[in-house]
């Protein structure tokens, strides 16, 4: 930490703060009292706050440590990067003991303390903190209080350059917004946020996620479940929980958009419990039983409730309904509009009507290729011709070589290669030229100047 400060290597600080995420289940009291007093100078205000956090029990017994070893004291480093590492120390140890009323506290302090600082390497650590500031609030259920400090806090990051940090809270304040189902406003900040290169993949990752969900409720399912594919795609095999609920949205949207997810979707590692709802909903929209659809929804409520996927599975109906029809359409040549209606277990008062509305408005949809005979009340089908003669299959090859070539420009994007690599390296013997010449025209001009004057 302090070589990365004092050497304003940003790679540095990243690298004790990932070591510090390894090491957090040792985290103790003792250890942190001991780190504290090491690090920032005793009677600070830094120092007396975080310590008024830790348990006084552990202070006492560390203190008694410390006194008996006889070591001679350290000395202090009045670094703010030092300090501001101190702040993210204690307010990890304060959530992974459940205190979050003392790690709210924390966290207002850090906040405040980091608004007074811009300098590069302390960014890494001011992303951290962000993240668990909103951690905070969330958990005692107060993420409304702290929306307009994140906002401030993003403006200050935009002044200052700070792209990590814009990352960070516009990922915060999407969760906000989310979090309270005002999908509107989240767009609205989405769209005129700075845009740049992403420079962490699990924030970018979030990102996707959350405009996958913005772009669901908007209807916009294609570029929804491209988003949510990504950002499973490119998570952190570890982040087992995350890439659950990517796969959950995109399940809904795959079936509201009429495909069918593979049942290797739902056999990943780890996902078969938690995807099985969705197992069990994919299965009865595939068959197009409304009965079984509306079992599934019962039965597995809160589930959905908990995913708050319960609004887009009220649409898979008709994608139910719509199914089933198809199926009816590739059965049967000719059926009447009331074996229709049973067939698809409609339960509506006059449910002729509602099949012969449902037949005519998948026709006009292109979803069954027939025709309705009102006056027979008959649904006639007309055969299939040949798929191959059709734009179907250039249109499947055009979306998978669009697949390929995005992901192969993206590897090509994240390719890193070493400064001027590509220019021919100076011999030494080119260098001294280059240097005298430049010695010569640097006298050639001062010569000048002295004629001048």
């Amino acid at each position: 930490m302090e070589t990365g400060a004092h050497a304003r290597e940003v790679r540095r600080i990243m690298r004790a703060v990932r070591l510090t995420m390894a090491l957090r289940r040792k985290l103790k009291a003792p250890v942190l009292s001991a780190f504290l007093n090491f690090a920032l100078a005793p009677g600070s205000e830094a120092h007396s706050r975080l310590l008024s956090y830790l348990p006084k029990e552990d202070e006492h017994e560390m203190e008694v440590d410390t006194a008996s070893s006889g070591a001679p004291a350290p000395a202090k480093h009045p670094l703010p990067e030092l300090e501001i590492y101190c702040y993210l120390l204690v307010l990890i140890f304060l959530i992974d003991k459940k205190r979050y009323n003392e790690a709210k506290a924390c966290s207002s302090a850090s906040i405040a303390r980091l608004k007074n600082m811009n300098r590069r390497t302390v960014d890494v650590l001011a992303a951290r903190l962000y993240f668990y500031y909103s951690l905070c609030y969330e958990l005692t259920g107060d993420l409304a209080e702290i929306r307009g400090n994140l906002l401030a806090l993003h403006r200050i990051a935009t002044l200052r350059h700070d792209e990590l940090g814009q990352e960070t809270l516009l990922n915060l304040l999407l969760r906000n917004y989310l979090h309270y189902n005002l999908y509107d406003q989240a767009e609205k900040l989405r769209s005129k946020a700075p845009r740049f290169e992403a420079h962490s993949n699990q924030q970018f990752c979030r990102y996707l996620f959350y405009l996958g969900k913005i772009r669901t409720i908007q209807l916009e399912y294609t570029d929804a479940k491209e988003s949510l594919l990504q950002a499973a795609r490119k998570a952190p095999v570890a982040a087992l929980g995350f890439r659950v609920q990517c796969n959950k949205w995109a399940i809904i949207v795959r079936l509201l958009l009429g495909e069918i997810p593979e049942r290797t979707v739902f056999m990943q590692k780890g996902m078969e419990k938690a995807l099985r709802p969705y197992f069990e909903l994919t299965n009865a929209v595939r068959i197009g039983d409304l009965e079984l659809f509306k079992s599934v929804a019962e039965k597995f409520s809160s589930t959905f409730s908990s995913d708050r996927t319960n609004n887009l599975i009220v649409r898979l109906r008709h994608n139910v309904i719509r199914t089933g029809l198809r199926n009816i359409s590739i059965s049967y040549s000719r059926i009447s509009l009331a074996d229709v209606a049973k067939k698809l277990r409609l339960d509506s008062a006059n449910p002729v009507a509602d099949a012969e509305s449902i037949v005519s408005k998948a026709i006009r949809d292109g979803a069954i290729d027939a025709t309705v005979d009102h006056a027979n009340g008959w649904m006639v089908s007309k055969e299939t011709g040949d798929i191959y003669s059709t734009n179907e299959p250039q249109l499947a090859f055009n979306s998978r070589i669009a697949f390929c070539l995005n992901m192969h420009n993206e590897a090509v994007r994240a390719l890193r290669f070493p400064p001027n690599s590509h220019k021919e390296k100076e011999s030494a013997e080119k260098r001294r030229e280059r240097q005298q010449q430049e010695q010569e025209l640097a006298k050639h001009i001062a010569e000048e100047d002295d004629d001048e004057f």
